[in-house]
């Protein structure tokens, strides 16, 4: 059935919801099958051993890239549209933000999606890290930390158009885009053969992932060329969608429903599904009242980073980073340098690595 017809029959709101929750169902999939995670992948970058978490990363950010410019190039996408490129934005709360989300990611041990998928994976410092994340992201956008977000934001402001758009700063265009996706995806591949712990899943799932960051941008222009109504295209994020979700619980009647209502629950299942067929599943709690505290405060230095940074590390750091939008970029590498060195202060710097971990299972839960 053509999209004209979907929409027609059931509305705007259920087919961007079905949307989201397909897509996010294979991103939490794939995400889980290959570990993708942007702080485990600064953590190699860091220490220079270049290994399976930053091909990972590699290869779904430069898939994203490659895609999402793909697109741009054969008329599918029109990113001058998007959020991270039309409106104004500001350096000031990309860097901020990007660095305070940095910081709060090495604490709690990943990023806005990691917690989601491993809270799908029975990991209970994942949960309780992703409910004050989504706090705490709420409460920068419409609650108490509002203003201050709002301040840091104003100190250096750009203007949305062309002043956002690395490629129109640079006069580079779209194939210049493309070209350095590929650049990516061949240090990325690079990196994975060479990596001892190379395996279908890291090839697979970090590809599988990027392409769905770029299958959100460009299902979301369907549906926007399609509709009589008008329709937001957007890509791939966690801090609004988590904050909507929170909202969600506690308040009646709903938010609008939309692309984020399927997300969430969708990256949720099709974690699961991961977790379950390559027996991941199993309960994981806090070691002592030192590590809750740590993840407690990373996880409210991610929540108000990422609304001030505009998005996570995904919204921002891929998402963002594959329309080549200014502010994800500095947000990008402000995630980056906090997070490096975070890990040299917090965890010892290269001998953190390879430190055991320090999840403490649930006595008489833990699988085998």
């Amino acid at each position: 059935m053509p999209m004209a017809q979907w929409l027609e029959a059931y509305g705007n709101p259920t087919v961007l919801a079905t949307g989201g929750a397909l897509i996010g169902g294979l991103f939490g999939f794939f995400a889980q099958r290959s570990r993708f995670c942007l702080r485990a992948a600064v953590i190699e970058f860091w220490h220079r051993r270049f290994g399976d978490k930053l091909s990972v990363w590699l290869l779904a950010f430069s898939s994203a890239v490659i895609a999402v410019q793909l697109m741009v190039l054969m008329g599918w996408l029109d990113t001058h549209n998007a959020r991270q490129i039309a409106a104004t934005g500001s350096l000031s709360g990309a860097l901020i933000g990007g660095l305070m989300f940095g910081v709060g990611m090495v604490m709690t041990r990943g990023c806005a999606s990691r917690l989601l998928v491993l809270s799908a994976n029975g990991n209970l410092r994942a949960l309780l890290s992703g409910l004050i994340f989504a706090v705490t992201a709420q409460s920068a956008l419409s609650g108490v930390l509002s203003p201050v977000r709002l301040a840091i934001s104003a100190w250096w402001t750009v203007p949305g158009g062309a002043a956002r758009d690395l490629l129109a700063i640079t006069g580079l265009g779209h194939g210049a885009g493309l070209a350095m996706g590929g650049v990516w995806l061949i240090a990325a591949l690079y990196f994975s053969w060479r990596s001892p712990q190379r395996s279908f899943w890291m090839w697979v799932g970090g590809i599988g992932t990027g392409l769905m960051v770029a299958a959100a941008w460009g299902f979301s222009q369907w549906v926007a060329r399609e509709s009589f109504d008008p329709v937001q295209i957007q890509g791939l994020t966690f801090s609004g969608p988590s904050a909507e979700w929170l909202m969600r619980v506690v308040q009646w009647p709903w938010p609008p429903i939309g692309f984020e209502f399927g997300l969430m629950p969708g990256v949720f299942l099709g974690s699961l599904m991961g977790a379950l067929l390559g027996k991941d599943w199993k309960l994981e709690g806090f070691t002592d009242g030192y590590s809750m505290r740590r993840y407690i405060g990373g996880a409210i230095l991610m929540g108000f980073g990422s609304m001030l940074a505009g998005g996570c590390a995904v919204g921002a750091g891929v998402t963002g980073g594959a329309i080549f939008a200014l502010t994800a970029w500095v947000s990008l590498m402000g995630m980056w340098a906090g997070a490096g060195l975070t890990d040299r202060w917090l965890d010892g710097g290269p001998t953190a690595i390879v430190k055991p971990s320090q999840a403490m299972p649930v006595s008489g839960l833990t699988a085998p």
